[in-house]
């Protein structure tokens, strides 16, 4: 295997580690194989979107989530660093209301899966962080939804060090869990 599987607190979700190949010249992995994705995660998903984003440090995106046409997505750091979180908003789910947080870097090189029926968010640490991720459906405005980052019900330790994160204003007017549209 290109990588090695790491458990979440969310069983669902995991955390990728590649196996890094590097010498004087610099380094290479494979970044993504569906034969060996789907052998080591039991899950064979069809991406259809690739997505970059650039955050300054303290920008937090999310948590975000498509009601219709939900999305799983492979997510990792390219530059920079960010503490990446999910939260599970499947109702049927023994974890429903639960999250789980993980550090994403460009020097750690891991990736996170995350299926659908999750939230999603990230806040930068680094000046300048770049963000990829695959998506197994395409993204629309009509069905987007944001959880509120903070909502004391989810209690999310975010790694803010005393600053106040920069926010959008979707972000910023999120409900929270118990007023959001959920997965049944």
């Amino acid at each position: 295997m290109p990588f090695t599987v790491i458990p979440t607190a969310l069983p669902e979700v995991l955390l990728l580690e590649p196996k890094v190949f590097g010498d004087a010249r610099g380094f290479f992995f494979e970044s993504y194989n569906r034969r060996d994705f789907a052998a080591a995660t039991g899950v064979d998903p069809e991406f259809v979107q690739d997505n970059h984003s650039r955050s300054a440090r303290g920008v937090l995106r999310g948590l975000h989530y498509q009601i219709r046409h939900p999305q799983g997505k492979l997510v990792r750091v390219v530059a920079g660093r960010v503490w990446d979180v999910v939260v599970d908003l499947r109702r049927a789910s023994p974890n429903f209301g639960r999250w789980a947080g993980v550090e994403l870097s460009a020097e750690n090189r891991r990736q996170l899966w995350i299926p659908p029926g999750f939230a999603h968010g990230f806040v930068s640490l680094a000046d300048d962080s770049e963000f990829l991720y695959k998506t197994t459906d395409y993204w629309f405005a009509e069905h987007e939804r944001s959880l509120l980052w903070n909502d004391p019900q989810l209690g999310i330790d975010w790694p803010l060090q005393g600053m106040q994160p920069v926010l959008a204003a979707k972000d910023a007017a999120a409900p929270p869990l118990r007023d959001c549209e959920t997965f049944d």
